[in-house]
């Protein structure tokens, strides 16, 4: 199943004319960049966004901003209108993967998306064949989604497979249950911002998708052994040292 490309535009005949230049393309398409943060909010198959700039409400910049915030590898495509320069450099500096002025020409526009995707499945580095390479789409499906609520069903619908078919052999071929595999994956990020310390516990948990505080800290020290501030502890001894030197 290809990578989905999601079309953010408020013009709609820009819309359906980009759709007809993706023709054998999976795509979707919203008007504003609200509903682009909602649909991307929820777990999904989305690998290449193509934003417009001026947007009523949330502006292109502020959505590349947020996707890239937490989907870093989700690839973009920056639309500017009236050869703006200014605009494309700043998108650029955004992490914006490329931009293109309108009117957007087929060639070009084809040439690119088709670019950031290639690199994208090099980056993934996964072969989709056969039953081993739906789990390793399910796994990637998961790692790009870590934060979100994911379901059973919507990683079984990502494969085209049932739910419960994807449960037996998921657990067959990882040794691991579906969901103890997606609380290991979500411990696993948590750790990784523990040992950053650029975030509080709760801020941990809010980012991790958890209702509770007390939730997270239970389900940490579940897989962990330890609580998440006994395990920032062990992997920043010297912090700790360091800014109580400095009240001296």
């Amino acid at each position: 199943m290809a990578d989905k490309i999601l079309i953010v535009d408020d013009d709609e005949g820009l819309r359906s004319e980009l759709r007809e230049y993706l023709e054998g393309y999976d795509v979707v398409e919203v008007s504003d960049g609200e509903a682009a943060l909602k649909l991307l909010s929820r777990a999904n198959e989305i690998g290449l966004v193509i934003l417009d700039v001026k947007m009523p409400g949330v502006n292109g910049l502020d959505v590349l901003a947020e996707i890239k915030n937490k989907d870093p590898h989700l690839k973009t495509i920056i639309l500017t209108g009236h050869s703006s320069k200014d605009v494309a450099i700043e998108a650029l500096k955004a992490r914006a993967d490329d931009y293109l002025e309108k009117p957007v020409g087929l060639g070009r526009l084809k040439e690119t998306v088709e670019g950031l995707l290639e690199t994208r499945r090099g980056e993934s580095g996964l072969n989709e064949q056969g039953l081993k390479g739906k789990i390793n789409k399910v796994m990637r499906f998961m790692e790009r989604n870590w934060y979100k609520k994911i379901t059973l069903k919507e990683a079984a619908g990502a494969v085209c497979l049932s739910p419960k078919y994807l449960s037996r052999i998921f657990k067959e071929i990882t040794k691991k249950g579906f969901i103890d595999y997606k609380l290991e994956l979500k411990i696993g990020k948590a750790k990784e911002l523990l040992k950053k310390g650029d975030y509080n516990i709760n801020q941990i948990s809010e980012r991790m998708g958890y209702e509770n505080t007390e939730s997270f800290i239970r389900q940490f020290k579940k897989i962990a052994g330890c609580t998440p501030t006994e395990y920032r502890k062990k992997v920043r001894p010297g912090k700790r040292a360091k800014t109580a030197k400095r009240k001296r």
